[in-house]
């Protein structure tokens, strides 16, 4: 195995454990109300799943990710890869509200830039693991 190739199994193990702990996360009770809160309100209409089951299903798919990222198969890499870069901007709205409500979300609002900054990324880290 070559060096870069190292560095890219040594960060998918990395970018695995960051998307596990996580996804469990969104299953801790204190940890999940405040996840519940954070979903803008542009989400919470009549016909729209739940904030119970957004962050369920987020948690599910955090989880599903750091499995994908270890998975032996090239191809399925690649595709968890990029579900989880679709899955990264699809998630930022409920971060971007959380930072404009610092007085209600306390730490977990991190000010807008360095949020986006982080999920940017977070997101090139991401694919230099898969591709």
């Amino acid at each position: 195995m070559t060096a870069p190739e190292v560095a890219q199994v040594v960060l998918r193990i990395l970018l695995a454990a960051v998307f596990a702990f996580m996804g469990v996360t969104h299953f801790v009770p204190r940890v999940r109300r405040g996840m519940r809160a954070m979903i803008p309100p542009g989400l919470r209409r009549p016909g729209m799943p739940s904030p119970a089951f957004l962050v369920a299903f987020t948690g599910v798919a955090e989880l599903a990710g750091a499995v994908g990222l270890l998975t032996p198969w090239p191809l399925l890499r690649e595709l968890t890869g990029i579900a989880l870069v679709v899955f990264l901007i699809l998630v930022f709205p409920a971060n971007a509200y959380a930072s404009q409500h610092r007085e209600r979300f306390g730490r977990a609002a991190i000010p807008f830039w360095p949020r986006y900054l982080g999920q940017l990324a977070l997101i090139a880290l991401v694919l230099a693991a898969v591709i």
